[in-house]
C-alpha cells in the first residue's frame, strides 16, 4: 500500500480531483481506497434508520451490512479524534490511499489550490507538498506543477510519489 495526501484550503477542489483521479489509477490497474479529514460534525446515517436508533441509545460501534457495502460507525463519545496513522491501519489492503486534508499530517502531498479562493498556496511553508495542482497560471520551482483538471498528468505524479505506508505509520 502507498499513501498521498491531497491538501489545500476549502474549495480548492480536493474532492473534484480525487473524483478524477480514482477512475484514472483504476483505468491503470490499481485499487484505490480515500480518507478524508471533515472539519465539522457530520453523519452517515439518519433519524428513523434502525443504525441511527442503535448509535443513539449508546453504541459504540454499529456495523451495517447488506449484499453490497458495510459501513462501521464508531462513536468517539468524547475520545480524542484517532489520528491518521490510526486510521490508516484499519483499512483493507489497497495500491493506493489518497487522503483528503490533513494538511498538518508528515505525509508528502499534492497541493490543490484555486485562485479564486484568494489564499496563500502551502508549498513555500510545506516541505512535504511534492506538487501542486492549480488553474494559476505558474510553474512552480522545484515540484511538478499541474492544471487541476490533469488527471492523467496528477496520476503520473501518484504513481511516482505516494509512499509505502509503513514509512508513515513507522515514523
Amino acid at each position: 500500500m502507498r499513501v498521498i495526501g491531497l491538501a489545500g484550503w476549502s474549495g480548492a477542489g480536493k474532492t473534484t480531483l480525487i473524483s478524477r483521479l480514482i477512475p484514472e489509477l483504476t483505468r491503470r490497474g490499481y485499487s484505490v481506497s480515500t480518507i478524508k479529514h471533515a472539519h465539522h460534525r457530520f453523519d452517515v446515517d439518519h433519524p428513523g434508520k434502525d443504525s441511527y436508533v442503535h448509535r443513539t441509545s449508546g453504541a459504540r460501534e454499529v456495523l451495517v451490512a447488506s449484499g453490497e457495502r458495510f459501513a462501521l460507525m464508531h462513536e468517539l463519545r468524547g475520545a480524542p479524534e484517532p489520528d491518521l496513522k490510526h486510521l490508516l491501519s484499519l483499512l483493507s489492503p489497497v495500491d493506493f490511499v489518497l487522503v483528503e486534508g490533513y494538511k498538518p499530517e508528515p505525509l508528502v502531498k499534492i497541493e490543490v489550490h484555486r485562485t479564486e479562493n484568494g489564499k496563500a498556496f502551502l508549498y513555500p511553508d510545506d516541505s512535504t507538498v511534492i506538487g501542486v495542482a492549480t488553474d494559476a497560471p505558474l510553474e512552480v520551482s522545484g515540484r511538478p506543477t499541474f492544471h487541476l483538471e490533469d488527471a492523467i498528468k496528477i496520476a503520473d505524479c501518484v504513481e511516482a510519489h505516494a509512499i509505502p505506508i509503513e514509512r508513515l505509520l513507522n515514523d
